[in-house]
């Protein structure tokens, strides 16, 4: 996992490369003159809601106005960026993530907007693997200890093990499936409305398998509820050193992380973004922020313009994967 903290502002003119006609730049020097609303498009709980809430805290030290965190469900994250999209004011900012920045419009007919077009980059704040886990008292997967054995057990059963995502084109679920076209096994897909759902529909017993953030596998792996297989990113994960990576576990190839960040609505004024890319860079450096964003993933820090490439690539890294993976658009 490789992380590019940014560490110099980007120059008016670059800013002004990436940002359309939007709010006024007089009103941007007022900004914020009245409530800030960070916008989520997950339900409350999971990696995205939790560093919302995060910076939001912090936000609140730094800004004149209240800060809040407002969830508007539905759609893998549609809904919510779509509204932002919709801002004109400044006011309405979104702490998002990779999938529905890089993979939604690749997926969803009536997805009201582009991430690269009706959206500004401001920084990411977290990179993280998954973990995939089981729910050992599950009597369909008895008996499982690694993923080698779960590979082994979905090749006897197809289709009759169950994986939980946070829906459709989900990265839970686009990676899920990658891994089981490497691995020559199938497996069913239940989508959920949010990663904390499918979380606890894997407690619950309904499903089998999840790909899990650390986020909330982590307290369920430390009580025993969930028992990790592997871990997808380059290397170990260091709250997991135990457990191998996917790589380790004989699929040399595949590599999967996800990340969080903020995103403003296109059109928002270079010297705005320029002042919230800095609030980004205090509150990786805060020592009251730093050790709840470390329980989400590495922190990671990528200025406007190197988060713009990173969505472009994943775009395109996440494109072929839906085609491989013979993902149908909704």
């Amino acid at each position: 996992m490789q992380a590019f903290p940014g560490r110099r502002a980007l120059g008016a003119a670059a800013l002004a490369a990436l940002a359309q006609p939007g709010l006024a730049q007089n009103e941007a020097a007022a900004w914020p003159n009245r409530p800030v609303r960070l916008i989520v498009g997950y339900p409350a709980g999971g990696s995205t809601d939790i560093c919302a809430r995060i910076l939001a805290e912090d936000f609140r030290t730094r800004l004149p106005q209240p800060v809040l965190v407002e969830n508007r469900t539905g759609a893998n994250g549609s809904l919510g960026a779509a509204f932002v999209a919709a801002a004109t004011d400044g006011h309405a900012l979104l702490v998002s993530n990779t999938s529905t920045m890089t993979v939604n419009h690749l997926l969803y007919r009536d997805t009201r907007y582009h991430p690269l077009r009706d959206l500004l980059p401001i920084a990411t704040i977290t990179i993280s693997p998954f973990i995939l886990v089981i729910n050992p008292r599950n009597p369909r997967t008895q008996g499982v200890r690694s993923l080698a054995e779960l590979v082994a057990l979905a090749r006897r059963q197809p289709g009759r093990i169950s994986y939980a995502s946070a829906g459709v084109g989900n990265l839970q679920h686009l990676h899920m499936e990658q891994l089981l076209a490497a691995a020559g096994a199938q497996m069913l897909h239940v989508p959920y409305r949010g990663s904390s759902l499918a979380t606890n529909a894997l407690v619950a017993g309904e499903v089998d398998v999840l790909l899990d953030t650390p986020t909330t596998a982590g307290p369920l792996l430390q009580a025993g509820t969930f028992l990790a297989l592997a871990t997808t990113g380059d290397a170990r994960w260091r709250e997991l050193p135990e457990v191998p990576t996917v790589k380790e576990a004989g699929y040399p190839e595949f590599s999967a992380v996800f990340w969080n960040g903020l995103v403003a609505p296109a059109g928002t004024p270079p010297e705005l973004v320029q002042r919230l890319y800095a609030m980004m860079e205090a509150v990786a450096e805060s020592p009251t922020a730093r050790p709840p964003l470390l329980a989400q993933g590495d922190i990671f820090v990528l200025d406007p313009a190197r988060f713009r490439a990173r969505i472009a690539e994943d775009i395109e890294r996440n494109a072929a994967a839906i085609k491989a993976a013979g993902i149908e658009m909704q």
